[in-house]
């Protein structure tokens, strides 16, 4: 089972997409600011890394540079999750180190898609579609 490290500070959105993922087949680790979704990249080893851009502590653009910096978790492809839907924005969290960009609210079979590529990409199964 492809596991995926969701980090996001808000509540809902963390409930509402971890619930949808699980549904799908993934298993799903949440952390709730960049610091912790820092350390679960390498604690947890994650398939793939969904991470909001607008997090306490560290934000997404910080913790980013430094998923992709650490040799535990730099393998992991990373989605860049904001409110931000501006050409710049994309660009700056592709410069950051994200694999790929996606906009909120999120269109989960857009987001899906594009997990199931990097997934693909890796070498690694999406889970069987429920």
């Amino acid at each position: 089972m492809a596991k995926v490290l969701l980090v996001e500070d808000n509540e809902m959105n963390r409930d509402m997409l971890s619930r949808r993922l699980i549904k799908r087949g993934y298993t799903v680790v949440m952390a709730i600011d960049g610091q912790q979704g820092i350390d679960m990249a390498v604690s947890e080893k994650p398939d793939i890394i969904l991470l909001d851009m607008s997090l306490p502590v560290v934000d997404g653009w910080e913790a980013a540079k430094q998923i992709k910096a650490n040799p535990l978790s730099a393998g992991a492809p990373l989605i860049a999750l904001t409110a931000h839907a501006m050409a710049a924005d994309r660009e700056r969290a592709m410069s950051a180190g994200c694999d790929d960009f996606d906009t909120k609210p999120v269109e989960l079979p857009r987001l899906l898609g594009k997990m199931e590529t990097l997934l693909k990409a890796k070498g690694i199964a999406p889970p069987e579609k429920a």
